[in-house]
């Protein structure tokens, strides 16, 4: 590599810092290994504040910023104004703040019901920061969305909403009823300290959700939701759950099995010039490329689905089995993907252990690359726990904070954060610090 070309690459790492991922290849390294991986036990690192999600964080200049909580109507829960976000020299220091060191966004209202706008509570899952803008204040977070017959009612014209018969129940007791969840688009133009809601990027509706008698698991009545998102090329690709019957759901011809082929992590992509304006333009995974509209049948990724005879089984049922809530990253160490994920495998997302697979294609949109997913692996276990919203965050060393490392973008090492659930007690911690290594295929 010449000096001119090794200046170019430089450039073009320091500028893929400051966004979302990066998919800049070593081209001095072979492919032909197997990405490793070791768990080593760390001092614990308590959060001091709400997370009920992947952790959305980017840098702005020296600065690390995190975008944890909720925002919004929750019929359900109550109406929330926990979105929040906190800074730092490093992911440390943020992750550090107390919580009254975190400051509320300006954030869109909700719209009245029946009215077009923002409505239902929403969570920042993803912020992708805008390369074009060199102050680093341009962002889009993708967010993940909930809503009920109360908040969205079914409007016939439009197709949107939901119909409030034979409703699953909900979270919260046999009167509680579950939400569904949709995926949407907001901006920034000063760092995150105000947003505009750009509208939904990806949704299911009515005729999908799967309703009594067949969806007992008290979790969603269907939708997408708990994404990741990365970019690749020209598009932000979407990893996210579908919880969703694949076709139209009927009391009398439903299928388990088939309900089971459509779920649970599936991908959907769009361009980046178009977030936006991103109603309808996003396009979902069907097998054979990115063909099914933003509101269509798409098909999950095979290789990331529980087969029945090892415990899968459809997200509406109690018994649970399937992966959800995947939190996808660009590692420069082993020139790969990363994706972590939980099992559910109770009702209520019940389950105790965190997986992780590997994607070793760096362009996402050639052929089947974005499918090529290693059959997830257990990474930890913890008994007595509901294990939720695994990710890996950098560090406060040297080298990730010169790289402005994200949990998009990584290095060989890692903090693994996972929100630990009992009945009596929630906390998102790390116990743990996770380390990448290179297995020979020859």
């Amino acid at each position: 590599m010449n000096l001119r070309l090794l200046g170019l690459y430089l450039t073009t790492l320091a500028t893929a810092c400051q966004i979302s991922c990066s998919t800049q290849k070593d081209t001095t390294q072979t492919d032909e290994f197997t990405p490793s991986f070791n768990l080593i036990t760390a001092p614990k690192v308590l959060f001091n504040s709400f997370v009920d999600c992947n952790m959305a964080e980017i840098w702005v200049g020296d600065t690390f910023r995190i975008f944890p909580g909720k925002y919004g109507e929750d019929p359900l829960w109550g109406n929330a104004r926990d979105l929040k976000y906190a800074n730092g020299k490093n992911a440390e220091e943020a992750f550090a703040r107390k919580a009254d060191g975190f400051t509320e966004p300006l954030m869109p209202q909700n719209a009245p019901v029946g009215k077009p706008g923002l409505h239902g509570a929403v969570w920042f899952e993803t912020v992708y920061q805008d390369t074009t803008d060199q102050t680093g204040k341009t962002l889009y977070a993708v967010y993940h969305n909930e809503n009920y017959p109360a908040t969205l009612p079914y409007n016939p014209k439009t197709g949107e909403g939901y119909i409030n018969q034979n409703w699953p129940q909900g979270i919260t007791g046999p009167t509680s009823p579950a939400a569904v969840c949709r995926i949407g688009i907001m901006k920034s133009v000063n760092g995150g300290r105000s947003w505009e809601n750009k509208g939904i990027f990806i949704e299911d509706l009515q005729p999908r959700l799967i309703l009594k008698p067949h969806n007992t698991s008290k979790t969603f009545a269907g939708g997408v939701g708990d994404p990741s998102a990365v970019t690749s090329g020209d598009y932000l690709y979407l990893f996210y759950g579908e919880y969703s019957y694949p076709g139209q759901y009927s009391e009398k011809d439903y299928n388990a099995q088939k309900e089971q082929s459509g779920q649970c992590i599936s991908v959907a992509r769009i361009r980046l010039s178009d977030l936006d304006n991103p109603v309808g333009k996003a396009r979902r995974w069907d097998g054979q490329g990115f063909n099914a509209p933003y509101n269509g049948i798409g098909q999950p990724i095979t290789s990331l689905q529980i087969p029945h005879e090892e415990g899968g089984g459809p997200a509406s049922s109690p018994k649970g089995g399937y992966h959800w809530g995947p939190s996808v990253s660009w590692n420069t160490y082993l020139n790969c993907w990363v994706m972590l994920m939980a099992k559910a495998v109770g009702p209520s997302w019940a389950g105790s252990s965190i997986y992780i697979s590997f994607n070793k294609n760096p362009d996402l949109g050639e052929a089947m690359q974005s499918q090529e997913w290693s059959k997830p692996q257990l990474l930890l276990d913890k008994p007595g726990y509901f294990l939720w919203y695994p990710s890996l965050q950098p560090m406060n060393t040297p080298d990730d904070v010169a790289n402005r490392y994200t949990c998009l973008r990584l290095g060989k090492r890692a903090r693994l954060f996972v929100k630990n659930i009992k009945p009596e007690k929630s906390d998102y911690l790390s116990e743990y610090v996770i380390e990448f290594g290179k297995n020979s295929d020859q």
